[in-house]
């Protein structure tokens, strides 16, 4: 019988979490006595994005390209998000693995797959933008076709996208929708309430514990929507997340420091004017950018000045990386030219002006009480389960990678992810 597999990936959930989690219906039903990894490596940056991008992909963001949320807009009052499969250089991934195969291919919520292809039946992580309002168009946009606008429309009714937990039951609904009317073979979702818990209130807290409880009941709604649709001896249940969180005590913003070296040029009212470099944040890890990678001054000046400052242990990094150094360590290549690693307890804010410092600002989540970006071995980790007819049963590994993900779910499938930089987990195929 041709496999199903259903990835439900659970923002920012850690596996301190899942103790808790293994006590609830759910997940002792679905998920217990399956596949295990108790702590799951993540990638550099560990950004929802990039982790997704990975996870869907199973290469570096050195291949695939996504190395932050959003775009780069230095000086702009609004920023957009990476929401578009465009913004992928690398075009092999589970979607189109699955439709090359002629299996039939669903998402919601899963990041960066706006106008993807190879999605069926897609929901992309988008939002109404400024002066944008119209919800069919919002998603039409995004690459929602006429049926699947007719679900949205008729899912939504009464919810603010990015509100939780709204959202999350809204991306729940839809996908019961999908399996009962479509039952495709790969379905791929993301739910962010855990994630938003967190940066809204800290790493551990009651708030936190509700989240978990709501996820348990996610995965009650999926599987019921399984059993109705008849698919349960052939669909396989992935509970899987992207990052951990560490919590924050401040906010430092180095642009205000390159601003006071030259190196970015404001007006009057502290706005952009110019920019030699900028650092773009990525939470509690930061990206610098030279406007000109050719500028050989910009570059010493800018590396110097950001030594110093990580040597003096105060402006919220402990380490300076140049692109090549944390492409070797980490596999994180591309444009820029340096990369902040925080010292611990700091978020990056992007501010041109003083206050150097600032207090949290929760409806940004790189500002909130807790956040994410720091080198994947700080802090929590994420978490990987699995159950169904393409896995064993009780088998547990101690570590593994994010980048194994996608290789082993294209195994579980029955297909072929071809160039992938991680490896099946063949301990877990049956």
């Amino acid at each position: 019988m041709k496999q199903k597999l259903i990835v439900l990936s659970a923002d920012a959930m850690t596996c301190e979490d899942v103790e808790y989690l293994k006590t609830l219906p759910n997940y002792q039903k679905y998920l217990e006595g399956g596949c295990r990894v108790k702590r799951v490596r993540s990638i550099y940056p560990t950004i929802t994005y990039p982790c997704h991008t990975t996870m869907m992909t199973g290469v570096w963001p050195e291949k695939h390209g996504v190395l932050g949320n959003m775009e780069l807009r230095p000086g702009a009052e609004y920023v957009p998000w990476k929401w578009f499969y465009s913004s992928v250089l690398w075009k092999e991934d589970l979607f189109t693995a699955a439709k090359r195969a002629g299996l039939t291919t669903a998402a919601i919520f899963w990041p960066v797959t706006g106008g993807h292809p190879a999605i069926d039946y897609l929901i992309d992580e988008y939002w109404p933008q400024p002066g944008e309002d119209d919800l069919r168009q919002v998603f039409a946009r995004a690459g929602s076709s006429g049926e699947v606008l007719d679900i949205i429309e008729r899912q939504l009714h009464g919810i603010r996208i990015r509100t939780h937990p709204q959202t999350d039951d809204f991306i729940m609904r839809c996908a019961g929708e999908f399996i009962r009317r479509y039952q495709p073979d790969l379905l791929m979702l993301h739910p962010a309430n855990i994630d938003t818990y967190r940066h809204s209130y800290g790493l551990f807290n009651d708030r936190v514990t509700k989240g978990i409880e709501e996820t348990d009941r996610y995965i009650g709604e999926l599987m019921e929507a399984v059993e109705e649709a008849g698919l349960s001896d052939c669909t396989n249940l992935a509970l899987v997340s992207d990052h951990g969180q560490i919590d924050i005590k401040r906010i430092v913003s180095p642009n205000v420091l390159l601003a006071e070296a030259g190196l970015i040029e404001t007006d009057g009212d502290g706005k952009l004017k110019d920019w030699k470099a900028y650092c773009q944040s990525g939470g509690s890890q930061a990206l610098v950018y030279l406007r000109d990678p050719n500028d050989r001054d910009a570059y010493d000046k800018t590396y110097k000045l950001l030594c110093r400052l990580a040597e003096e242990g105060v402006y919220g990094f402990e380490k300076v990386y140049t692109e090549a150094e944390i492409r070797r360590q980490e596999h994180l290549g591309g444009s820029f030219a340096f990369a902040l690693e925080t010292d611990g307890f700091t978020s990056f804010g992007e501010s041109l002006k003083r206050p150097l410092v600032s207090a949290f600002r929760c409806e940004d989540y790189r500002y909130g009480k807790a956040t994410h970006g720091h080198l994947p071995d700080k802090g929590p980790q994420p978490v990987f389960s699995a159950k169904g007819p393409a896995f064993r049963e009780n088998v547990t590994l101690e570590r593994a990678d994010l980048v194994d993900e996608a290789p082993t779910f294209a195994r579980a499938l029955g297909i072929d992810l071809q160039g992938a930089d991680g490896r099946v987990l063949e301990e877990f195929i049956s």
